[in-house]
């Protein structure tokens, strides 16, 4: 293993907790196959790239074995063998937000608020939840600032907003190793906008659209700004604006990245917003049985995008039902995929009791989350065309339960979440540390 690389980022001390039962491994430390005469002569490299498929917890368990162990964190070349070899794994990662806030995403920076200076001492926490396992991780982000609150994932980052109203400031964070990687600030003043964010292997992609300042006191739906950078050494630092379509009404804070476009709901009717990329251009599509929809989302799935909502009319000759359609590759046309059980969503409509529910979708997975309710979510995996119930997570409390919820819930917090990929390697924040260096540009 090389020497360590002082220019890498640190891991940060943080929590990887799990909250699902393990499966005994005494039975896995005896018998002849694990006879250590045999295991010792493997070659590190073989043992390196057994390794680097290891399911994250696993891993940071596995890093306790010894110092090398330790270590491969801090080694290039195993990094980048993680970056090639590793599987994807579909999860998903949730925050508190508060309820009733005038803010989607929250960090509820006020005097009550255990990340106020008053107690430096806290840590934002976040919940992994992986779908196969069905089980519960904790992670910490200590190096995360006050006044900051996340609002896009993709590639194994995630990415924080300023939630002050004015020139956004941004973050990359990838939790698992601690990297915080600050973006330039945008060039327009905005309040709560909706934030856009599409990595690959050789470009990063940021888009923040909405929510325009036009004066202290009022905001509107303008125009958008996107920050992108390439591994050819081409840069736009928030130069390429574009306008929204007219009258429209952004779901804030909500946008999906889809093979190179950006999707986000529009409101009063329903319709669907594109912004396309490469051609820096915004359209409006139309939603499917637009004016029957209740509380639609949006999600990504296997390079597909979906909107998931119920669908309530009295005079329909069909029932009530929650509905998962497809975008096709017209672009133009949806296709419904499935639909929850009626016996389910009678349960499901009870408990949700006119609050409403979010979604996010990743890989061959959806998760449906009550509003208002930390510990009531569904699993909808779209292969095996299964519904369940998601256990509660063991690391939140105090919250409101559906149980103790009417209508109206008023409990203290809810659960908001994102797609997310756990990844050890994201070399492409690398190339953020081309802006201390003249490259060329565009606009």
């Amino acid at each position: 293993m090389e020497a360590f690389n002082a220019s890498m980022p640190l891991p940060f001390s943080y929590l990887f907790t799990s909250g699902g039962t393990a499966a005994s491994t005494s039975s896995l430390c005896g018998g002849p196959w694990m006879d250590p005469r045999i295991w010792s002569r493997l070659p590190q490299s073989l043992l390196d790239r057994v390794i680097a498929f290891l399911p994250p917890p696993a891993f940071f368990r596995a890093r306790s074995v010894c110092k090398r162990w330790y270590g491969l964190l801090f080694s290039n070349t195993f990094l980048e063998l993680c970056f090639q070899v590793s599987p994807d794994r579909h999860c998903f990662i949730f925050f508190k937000n508060k309820i009733h806030s005038s803010c989607i995403y929250q960090n509820n920076n006020s005097t009550n608020n255990p990340r106020s200076s008053s107690s430096a001492s806290y840590n934002m926490e976040g919940y992994l939840f992986n779908p196969y396992e069905i089980a519960w991780h904790r992670l910490s982000f200590p190096l995360i600032p006050s006044g900051f609150s996340p609002c896009a994932s993709s590639g194994g980052l995630l990415c924080w907003v300023s939630d002050e109203a004015g020139m956004k400031s941004l973050i990359l964070c990838n939790p698992l190793v601690g990297s915080f990687t600050p973006l330039p600030p945008t060039l327009r003043p905005r309040l709560f906008p909706s934030v856009g964010l599409t990595i690959t292997p050789s470009s990063i992609d940021v888009t923040v659209a909405g929510d325009d300042l036009i004066s202290p006191y009022a905001v509107k739906n303008l125009s958008s700004e996107s920050f992108h950078i390439d591994a050819g050494g081409f840069f736009s630092l928030w130069g390429t604006t574009s306008s929204l379509p007219r009258l429209c009404s952004l779901e804030s804070g909500k946008m999906v990245s889809v093979e190179g476009k950006f999707y986000c709901m529009n409101c009063n009717p329903f319709s669907v917003l594109v912004y396309d990329i490469g051609s820096n251009n915004w359209c409006k599509i139309q939603a499917p049985m637009r004016r029957f929809l209740r509380y639609p989302s949006l999600v990504e799935s296997k390079g597909r995008l979906l909107l998931v909502a119920a669908v309530e009319k009295s005079k329909l000759n069909v029932p009530k039902s929650l509905r998962i359609w497809a975008l096709q590759d017209c672009g133009t046309n949806w296709e419904e995929m499935g639909r929850m059980p009626l016996e389910l969503y009678i349960q499901f409509a009870d408990i949700e009791g006119g609050r409403g529910f979010d979604c996010v979708g990743n890989g061959e997975f959806v998760v449906i989350v009550i509003r208002g309710c930390w510990d009531k979510a569904l699993l909808f995996d779209m292969w095996g065309k299964r519904w369940q119930w998601i256990p509660p997570c063991p690391f939140v409390g105090g919250g409101c339960r559906s149980s103790d919820c009417g209508a109206g819930g008023s409990g203290e917090f809810e659960l908001h979440g994102f797609a997310y990929e756990p990844r050890l390697a994201t070399p492409v924040t690398g190339m953020l540390d081309q802006l201390a260096h003249p490259l060329q540009s565009f606009s």
